[in-house]
């Protein structure tokens, strides 16, 4: 996979995966990747970073905190970025990777 487009050098998707465990769920306190929440990073065409992600429910209130957030991690990361927001297959716990369990655990979930 070539990592120019249009004379840009792309942010490897190691690199923007290792930015967006800054983003903390607000009500888990747990970082979105770790959580599962991380369904897919690619490059457009155009170079933009499209991010296919979910929320524990689809009814979740918190989507403005979480675009914030990723928006704020990214900033120095790379130049475009875009949410697109997944719904299936479902979000559920055994998406949560094993140091998301321990994140878990040391804040007193029982998981």
């Amino acid at each position: 996979m070539s990592e120019e487009t249009q004379g840009n050098t792309q942010t490897p998707l190691e690199d923007v995966e290792e930015a967006l465990k800054d983003v903390i769920d607000p009500e888990l306190g747990v970082n979105i990747v770790d959580l599962g929440l991380l369904y897919g990073l690619k490059y457009d065409d155009e170079g933009t970073l499209i991010i296919d992600m979910t929320l524990t429910t689809a009814a979740c209130p918190l989507t403005d905190i979480l675009e914030e957030q990723v928006a704020s991690s990214l900033a120095n990361v790379v130049d475009e970025h875009r949410l697109n927001w997944v719904w299936m297959p479902p979000w559920g716990p055994e998406r949560i990777t094993d140091d998301g369990r321990d994140q878990m655990r040391a804040l007193g979930f029982n998981i």
